[in-house]
């Protein structure tokens, strides 16, 4: 029995956020977007829960379809015109009968893939745009666009050229699950196989659903993914398609990211795609959160700036698992060697794979000891640093630069050492002498004796993988 489809999990902070909006007073145009899968369809399901709503779900229709489907969604609840028509004649009217709407509460409408409805019909941003100004913004009434394609929303919707800028009196970008949230989906897993299947799935809902926690991870693995014609062995590349033209190329600039080569001259030489085509490739991929470019901490916009500088990383983890373990040994798993694949490529490194997503988690469980100030002092930036050759998994720092706060996260069999501590206390010194260094280290398999001992002497942060889970 699969967790995830028996109950709603997670996503408190976004139902937080509609509930707000439903309950102020006057017209609210609400603008809810993100990835696919991501799920911000039960989401807003969730929301209109006990509520009296109409829930349309356009579809990739004629316009005249689309006009009648959605007709017919308002008719359907009552709407005294009912009697005598059976579709609006125009979106005007269409769009108009929102305020006359006979429910009770405040008046909820969601449009579910509302970019749909515009490709069909881009006067619509246009039509909506005059009917809310000329008096719905100040009805009872409660709008939801809701879109999964991430560059048509801000491209067409939210940009300043688009009729409706500026009329939307809130707008949330739905990203993947915290690893916290994403946990509660397999509840019967072990703290290790709970943090290594997030590394493999991320925090997209849809993925976690596939997974069964009374299964072990190699069964699901190699049955949810790794087996042609389950739910996520082309997901990516429906994903790609969906989203992207010349998927060739995307393919290539991924893989070679998701195995390591994180400088744009490293891509460059491991795709050897063009550096001005590059960077345009690099863009589409960062604006939709497949990709992202980090600085080292605490950066400085100047660096930023330079396209030169900066590490790209996957940032979607089942992206960076499929394009690791799945697209290159696709012809041994189109033959059907699915436990092949799995016992002698993927068991041998699944907790090398896991230690890079295993220091993110690690900065999620130190931002939640952040909001909770259970530190040294209170950080406004999180991330890696890096210098010349030299690298820390964790570095946090305050908004005057004066506090610093160092970790090292080690996910394998042994525990963390002595001489590993004494590396990272020698690795950074602040340019300023009266900046205090707090340190702390993450470990699957705890600490020598001799650690502890200079944690308890000198205040030393020490965390294990199952303190993480259990936060």
């Amino acid at each position: 029995m699969l967790w995830g489809a028996i109950m709603f999990v997670g996503r408190k902070d976004e139902l937080q956020f509609l509930e707000c909006k439903y309950n102020s007073a006057g017209g609210q145009l609400i603008v809810l977007y993100g990835r696919r899968r991501v799920g911000k369809t039960e989401t807003l399901r969730k929301f209109c829960e006990g509520k009296e709503h109409i829930f349309y779900s356009c579809t990739e229709s004629p316009d005249e379809l689309q006009l009648a489907a959605f007709s017919e969604r308002i008719l359907q609840k009552g709407f005294p015109a009912a009697q005598y028509i059976k579709s609006f004649p125009e979106w005007f009217q269409a769009l108009s009968s929102i305020a006359e709407l006979p429910l009770s509460a405040k008046k909820l409408l969601i449009i579910d893939e509302f970019p749909y409805m515009v490709k069909g019909n881009p006067s619509i941003p246009s039509i909506l745009q005059k009917i809310w100004d000329e008096g719905l913004r100040d009805k009872d009434v409660m709008i939801v666009l809701c879109g999964s394609a991430m560059s048509f929303i801000e491209n067409e919707i939210l940009s300043e050229k688009n009729p409706l800028y500026g009329r939307a009196t809130g707008i949330l970008k739905m990203n993947e699950m915290s690893f916290y949230e994403a946990i509660q989906f397999l509840p019967n897993y072990s703290a290790f196989d709970q943090i290594t299947a997030f590394a493999i799935l991320g925090g997209i809902p849809h993925y976690l659903k596939q997974f069964d926690d009374g299964q072990s991870l190699a069964e699901n693995i190699c049955e949810s993914i790794l087996s042609r014609g389950s739910i996520l062995y082309n997901e990516v590349e429906f994903l790609m398609r969906q989203e992207l033209r010349e998927t060739a190329i995307y393919n290539a600039i991924i893989e070679a990211t998701a195995l390591g080569n994180t400088k744009l001259g490293d891509i460059h030489q491991k795709t050897q795609i063009e550096k001005t085509k590059l960077s345009a490739y690099l863009k589409n991929l960062t604006s939709l959160n497949i990709l992202c470019r980090e600085f080292p901490v605490p950066g400085n916009v100047k660096e930023q700036a330079n396209v030169q500088r900066g590490l790209y990383q996957v940032t979607d983890n089942f992206f960076r698992f499929w394009f690791a373990f799945v697209f290159p040994n696709q012809s041994e798993l189109e033959a059907g060697d699915a436990r092949g694949i799995w016992e002698h490529i993927i068991e041998p490194t699944l907790d090398g794979y896991t230690s890079h997503i295993f220091e993110d988690i690690c900065r999620q469980y130190l931002r939640a000891r952040n909001r909770k100030g259970a530190l040294p002092f209170y950080f406004t930036k999180i991330g890696r640093w890096w210098d010349k050759g030299i690298e820390i998994d964790i570095m946090a720092t305050d908004s005057t630069k004066h506090n610093f706060l160092l970790g090292e996260c080690k996910y394998r069999k042994n525990a963390v050492t002595l001489s590993e501590l004494n590396a990272l206390r020698g690795k950074f010194v602040p340019f300023d002498q009266n900046s205090k260094v707090f340190f702390c280290l993450f470990s699957k398999n705890g600490f020598t004796d001799d650690v502890v001992d200079a944690a308890n002497t000198d205040g030393i942060m020490l965390v294990t993988a199952e303190d993480v889970v259990n936060a």
